[in-house]
């Protein structure tokens, strides 16, 4: 090596490179403001956004969730500092959607963010106000404020043009903002979403234990009606629920929304083994509608493979594959379906129906409810060789 010389980075380039693999574009800080409130043990959630025709100015959200004390309030933003974990020993174990604390600290460091915040209990005037800009703290004081929290995040990338050179048109980066909060009120429907586009409300969704419902109103009650509940478990599994009939399908995979312990994440391989459990009911061009949620034993999912939390590792994959698939199979061969042409689509839901939503378990035990009421899945040999000599994609 020469001409160069080693150097320790400044913690401004420091936070701005880890913001990079944190904060891609709107959607992220909302999806990470969200998980932050849903930790907070919150019931009701707002999500205010203003945009113009240059795109996204301003996310606010609003929970009635635990709250912070002023001391907690001016931590939450150094980064790593976090309530979720001690050590690394309780990766192994993770409930909780947020864990490293990363989130505010790498909002902050591209953004300005104000935050109010009062804990449950504490005085009507003792509450918080934090202001902090491009990962310093600017601003600081006590507040009268109600219970819970309210972030503010505006002038995103003012202090990293080239990443905002990279973002879409408004309408596309509001349609990622929706997807966020779809994704996350189908699993958490113990909590009341709302959201309102520059006052207008776009979508809200009401608390509720049935899946089912949820689907209804966020995307329509035609949609609800062609699907078939799926149901089963392992010792160390809970599989549920809902796929469409053949008729209803699509001609992409994107599709098939999965949850694991109350998480929303991306796995081509366990949306490939929801379409395998279709067998030759589907076209090979088309993929269906899915709705599955998993209770898995923690230490078999390692939620900490991915910068966005969206991908995750699991232990076991082959018999966790095998059961969806069999789950999938076991519903469908137990419905009278309709074999006439696939319908056209149900309207894309980027605009929100009224009502209904509803997660089964509290934060923290998501799924609970499917242990108890799904029979067991019996594996074959056969089942679990398909499983390996298909291969399967992280």
């Amino acid at each position: 090596m020469t001409g160069t010389t080693i150097r320790v980075l400044d913690p401004d380039t420091v936070n701005q490179i880890a913001a990079g693999e944190v904060v891609e574009r709107p959607a992220s800080v909302a999806k990470e403001l969200l998980e932050n409130a849903i930790d907070a043990g919150a019931t009701s959630i707002l999500i205010d956004v203003a945009s113009d025709m240059a795109g996204v100015t301003r996310i606010r959200v609003t929970d009635d969730g635990a709250g912070m004390t002023p001391e907690e309030a001016v931590l939450a933003f150094s980064p790593h500092a976090t309530s979720k974990i001690r050590d690394i020993a309780d990766l192994s174990a993770v409930r909780t959607l947020g864990f490293r604390g990363e989130a505010l600290a790498s909002i902050a460091a591209v953004a300005e963010v104000t935050l109010v915040t009062r804990p449950r209990g504490a005085g009507a005037l003792a509450g918080a106000r934090v202001v902090v800009r491009g990962g310093e703290v600017v601003e600081t004081g006590e507040v009268g404020a109600p219970e819970g929290t309210t972030v503010v995040v505006e002038h995103l990338f003012y202090n990293t043009p080239a990443r905002r050179k990279f973002l879409k048109s408004r309408n596309t980066e509001l349609a990622h903002i929706y997807g966020v909060v779809e994704n996350l009120s189908l699993a958490h429907r113990e909590i009341a979403f709302r959201v309102v586009h520059n006052g207008k409300e776009r979508m809200a969704t009401q608390r509720s234990r049935d899946l089912l419902a949820t689907v209804a109103g966020l995307y329509g009650a035609d949609l609800a009606r062609a699907l078939v509940p799926i149901g089963g478990r392992l010792p160390f599994l809970a599989v549920g629920g809902y796929v469409s009939r053949p008729s209803e399908s699509r001609g992409n995979p994107s599709q098939v929304v999965i949850s694991i312990n109350g998480r929303s994440i991306s796995s081509r391989a366990l949306a490939a083994a929801v379409r395998e459990g279709y067998g030759t009911l589907l076209p090979k061009d088309r993929y269906p509608v899915a709705f599955i949620d998993l209770a898995l034993d923690t230490e078999l999912v390692d939620v900490n493979v991915h910068p966005a939390k969206r991908e995750v590792r699991l232990s076991r994959e082959r018999e966790i594959l095998a059961a969806v698939r069999a789950a999938v199979e076991e519903a469908l061969a137990g419905h009278d379906l309709a074999h006439d042409a696939p319908a056209e689509p149900v309207q894309q839901l980027l605009t929100a129906g009224e009502g209904g939503v509803a997660p089964a378990p509290a934060a923290g035990e998501p799924g609970a409810s499917y242990a108890a009421g799904h029979r067991e899945i019996v594996l074959s040999d056969k089942q679990l060789r398909r499983t390996e000599t298909e291969g399967t994609e992280n």
